[in-house]
């Protein structure tokens, strides 16, 4: 779970602990959140207006959601569960939200699955998984927090399977199931986020938590023979040095051979693992693609494959705690990611609610074996209406041509881009290694040779307010090296929102390929999957002129050089039913 690495180690004392409680309005609880306890009532928001509800991205009614939870598939039925706090837009009073739906796209709200109800999750119910059991039974491992405030590993399981919807959970008297205790030396206040449970060889069940020790990242392992009683294994599934905390890990398979999922337990000669990690230091997830040998329990990632803060991500801008499930009816993985907020917690507080689900992505290894790819469940493009078609057109530089006709605040827009003269890119500095920090140096605004080239997104009338996805070409040593932006620089004359640009190097030969761009565009929400799904950018703005029927898109070229836009193609979107 995003959520707070707890000051209450198992060294605070009771009484410092309510000294803190009691002594500020603001308690602060590690690097994910801060708990406002004198805002743990539930607040009606004070707006009338809410230009920046998204109207196909999943979000409550009102509140504060984070993690995706357990998603699954289970008798034809698609379930979400979410980490919500029913009684205000700010993080606390953690319950695990659940809404159903038959397409991933349109959403029905349920009663909350799990709540602090046991002595194992008293002080909280934070993330975990779900996994389809033999006989077609589902069952939920989650973190709980004791009174002790100890992260410990808990069980649940529907009190009804005939109800594919699910509603009603029982806890297992055994919970906790697995816990930090003074032999296992596992760190108490870093131990959370069970994944999705997968069978060995031997029958067993496996599951990995994230830990650390020290700055050690860790997934520690645990075996079952009958996903109740848990053995922690002597070594962890991997670790890495000075990655601190792993929270909400993934592990799964993909297939070397075609793009398509497979279930969690599968392995052999045609199968590559993934292992995503989510990290609480800097709020940024990585993964790594490797092998993983099922007899001796280890994952290796490949070589070239960087395991750190610096390696690859599913998304390089505000997209966390993600979590996949193998859709055993359509045969693919897909992947669910929290977009956190980029207002202030008094605005906040102000529209009544905080977070929102991205759009469900189906992911698989791209061809090249080294990285995954994404793409938007094809589900969502039943959504589009009034399709706009730009012509065949060669944009000069300078350029900046509106695209009419849709609703420019909710819209899916794909376009590619052309480059020609090549030879006349920008030689790429060595020094260069960091995408984010140079698009933030070599923003929208920074006139370069070829590019920069993309969508003007949320844009306001007379371009005050403008969110930038766009591309650069550079000339490398061996080869052309793109540079993909999403610059929330001017997206805002609001500057108490978080307006930074994130970038991402994308693995695309200009030479022998064009550039594809598609950006969903949801009222604050703009999403954007370059190269086919390659490298992928999620920004959340907040335009004060930019909203509903004063937003625009345009396509744009601030390079000297010309780019050729053989295909624009843009929608409208129409609203999903969420809640």
């Amino acid at each position: 779970m995003a959520k707070p690495s707890s000051l209450l180690h198992l060294l605070a004392s009771a009484v410092l602990a309510i000294s803190v409680l009691l002594g500020h309005g603001v308690l602060h609880v590690g690097a994910s959140h801060k708990v406002y306890r004198h805002l743990q009532t539930t607040v009606e928001s004070t707006s009338v207006k809410q230009p920046y509800r998204t109207s196909y991205h999943f979000q409550p009614p009102k509140n504060w959601i984070n993690d995706p939870n357990g998603p699954m598939i289970y008798k034809g039925i698609y379930h979400l569960f979410y980490q919500y706090n029913p009684k205000g837009a700010v993080w606390g009073n953690i319950v695990w939200a659940h809404s159903t739906s038959k397409d991933l796209v349109n959403w029905t709200p349920h009663v909350p699955a799990i709540f602090p109800s046991q002595k194992s999750d008293i002080n909280g119910c934070w993330s975990g998984s779900a996994t389809i059991l033999p006989g077609y039974k589902p069952a939920i491992l989650y973190t709980g927090i004791n009174p002790q405030n100890q992260q410990v590993q808990n069980l649940a399981v529907p009190k009804n399977l005939s109800d594919p919807y699910l509603i009603e959970w029982v806890k297992s008297p055994r919970n906790p199931l697995m816990a930090p205790t003074a032999m296992n030396g596992i760190n108490a206040s870093s131990f959370r986020d069970p994944t999705t449970g997968w069978v060995g060889p031997d029958g067993r069940w496996r599951v990995i938590i994230g830990s650390k020790k020290d700055r050690m990242g860790m997934a520690i392992l645990y075996r079952s023979k009958d996903f109740v009683h848990w053995t922690e294994a002597q070594h962890p599934l991997h670790s890495a040095e000075n990655t601190g905390m792993w929270e909400c890990p993934d592990f799964f398979p993909v297939s070397v051979q075609v793009p398509v999922g497979l279930d969690t337990s599968i392995n052999g000669p045609n199968v590559k693992h993934v292992l995503k990690v989510s990290l609480d230091d800097t709020k940024h997830e990585y993964y790594t693609v490797g092998t993983y040998n099922s007899v001796t329990d280890k994952y290796v990632p490949d070589e070239g494959s960087v395991d750190s803060d610096s390696g690859l991500r599913y998304d390089y801008g505000k997209f966390y705690a993600s979590k996949t499930f193998f859709d055993s009816e359509k045969k693919r993985r897909i992947l669910w990611g929290w977009i956190n907020e980029s207002s202030s917690v008094d605005d906040d507080i102000k529209k009544g609610w905080s977070g929102v689900q991205a759009i469900p992505r189906t992911l698989w290894l791209d061809k090249s074996g080294k990285q995954l790819v994404q793409w938007p469940i094809v589900e969502i493009e039943k959504l589009r209406t009034n399709q706009v078609d730009l012509p065949n057109k060669l944009i000069k530089g300078g350029t900046v041509l509106e695209v009419s006709g849709i609703t420019a605040a909710q819209a899916d827009v794909e376009v590619s881009f052309e480059v020609k003269e090549l030879e006349k890119a920008e030689v790429l500095d060595p020094t260069w290694t960091n995408p984010q920090m140079l698009c933030s140096e070599k923003g929208a605004s920074v006139k370069g040779s070829l590019g920069p080239f993309g969508l003007l997104v949320m844009a306001s009338k007379g371009l005050q307010e403008y969110t930038a996805v766009f591309f650069r070409i550079f000339k490398g040593q061996n080869k052309y090296v793109v540079l993909m932006c999403s610059d929330q620089s001017r997206s805002s004359l609001n500057n108490n929102n978080d307006k930074t640009t994130y970038g991402a190097f994308l693995d695309v030969d200009p030479l022998h390929e064009k550039l594809s761009l598609r950006t969903l565009i949801d009222h604050s929400i703009v999403e954007s999957f370059g190269g086919g799904g390659k490298s992928c950018i999620t920004a959340r703005v907040y335009p004060v002129l930019a909203v509903e029927n004063g937003s625009h898109l345009h396509v744009f070229n601030n390079g000297t050089q010309s780019v050729g836009v053989p295909k624009l193609t843009a929608w409208s979107m129409k609203k999903a039913h969420i809640y």
